[in-house]
């Protein structure tokens, strides 16, 4: 089957045995030559400009999120969002292992610990039924919230992602934080234009965000979105981001401790011109993974990763499961020793020193999904021709 791979791949991307085949490459098809020169003959490069507002606009519109606060980066608007929705120092949030470090990380800007739950098979994101059975057993309510027994702090939030643009079992999740009163947070970083039962990622929890790194569907260089539907919690997001500068006056007053998260009017400026291709990219990307499904149809040994049903994936990344870690490390080194860029997930958060002493539920689906996810090349392709 490797041979085979290597040689689907190279016809896929159109590229000969010396040419690597990248991970994941954006595509410049539309304005975005043109909005950068707007964008430069303005003068207004930084955190202050009409494509900002622009970009927040186009958010809005594609994802049916009443508001969208543009910023430096997804990992920014992840630490903002779980600032707005609550979370304090000490407290645990529930998220999952199985994830790229930026969730985490976001969760220790607050000073508060990461409690990973187990994903599931069908999604690879956080189980409800793990949740389930850990809110059930674990937790206590009381007048300061929901307490984790053993530990004795607060449950600040859930903060799940959607991994490689597959989304959660959102219902699922809104039910269980919503009997408990526990903050709903989307890390929706890698799914831009993936549909829960027709709804777009992002906009069923308290606040959701997006990414626009490079690898991305949509990029902007460097860049994130905070969404909501709360008035009074996409305000506060955006006066934090701003470095919460009172509005209206010329003077710097600043009324409390802000970050300069908002995004620069040059990097809105890429944006803009790439969220006008949004809908072909996104077709392109299934296109591309039905013809994975297709090729990996021959090899039922190899389990391609479908969207989970009720759900229209973005197909950000597209992702094998092989029978063990063995073989999985075999076909990683031999498509890398080609010049194709495959990949592992990353490796679990409970892994790493820095997180190695949070406490966790049993995490067998996690370790599973490492030890056998390979990571295809997932770039948008302006013609398939197989």
């Amino acid at each position: 089957m490797f041979d085979e791979l290597e040689s689907f791949i190279r016809s896929l991307f159109s590229k000969k045995s010396d040419q690597v085949v990248s991970l994941h490459e954006p595509t410049f098809s539309g304005n975005e030559k043109k909005y950068l020169l707007e964008c430069l003959d303005s003068t207004f490069v930084s955190s202050v400009g009409p494509f900002v507002d622009q970009f927040e606009r186009s958010i809005e519109n594609y994802t049916g999120a009443k508001h969208a606060i543009a910023c430096v980066n997804g990992t920014s608007a992840l630490h903002i969002s779980l600032k707005v929705a609550g979370v304090m120092p000490e407290d645990l949030v529930l998220t999952q292992s199985f994830t790229f470090v930026a969730t985490c990380n976001a969760i220790s800007y607050l000073g508060a610990q990461p409690y990973f739950l187990d994903v599931s098979n069908s999604c690879l994101s956080i189980s409800p039924e793990c949740m389930e059975d850990f809110l059930i057993k674990q937790t206590k309510k009381s007048n300061s919230g929901l307490i984790h027994k053993s530990t004795g702090k607060r449950i600040g939030a859930c903060l799940v992602m959607h991994s490689f643009g597959h989304p959660a079992q959102l219902n699922e999740l809104e039910d269980l934080c919503k009997t408990y009163e526990i903050p709903l947070v989307e890390d929706a970083a890698e799914s831009l234009g993936s549909l829960y039962q027709g709804q777009h990622t992002g906009t069923l929890g308290d606040l959701g965000i997006f990414s626009f790194n490079g690898n991305k569907i949509s990029t902007t260089g460097g860049g994130g979105v905070v969404i909501t539907n709360s008035e009074k919690k996409a305000k506060k997001a955006k006066h934090l981001t701003t470095t919460a500068k009172i509005q209206g006056s010329y003077e710097f007053i600043h009324d409390e401790i802000g970050y300069n998260y908002r995004m620069p009017n040059i990097n809105a400026a890429l944006g803009c011109a790439q969220m006008e291709q949004i809908d072909v990219f996104k077709t392109k990307k299934r296109d591309l993974a039905d013809n994975y499904k297709e090729f990996f149809n021959s090899y039922p040994e190899v389990d391609f990763f479908v969207e989970p049903q009720g759900t229209e994936s973005n197909y950000w990344l597209n992702t094998i499961r092989l029978k063990d870690q063995e073989e999985k490390t075999r076909l990683l080194n031999f498509l890398n020793s080609k010049k194709i860029m495959a990949r592992p997930a990353w490796k679990p958060m409970h892994e790493l020193n820095m997180y190695s002493k949070c406490g966790r539920t049993s995490l067998v689906n996690t370790n599973r999904a490492y030890e056998q996810i390979v990571c295809l090349p997932s770039s948008v392709i302006t013609s398939i021709n197989i």
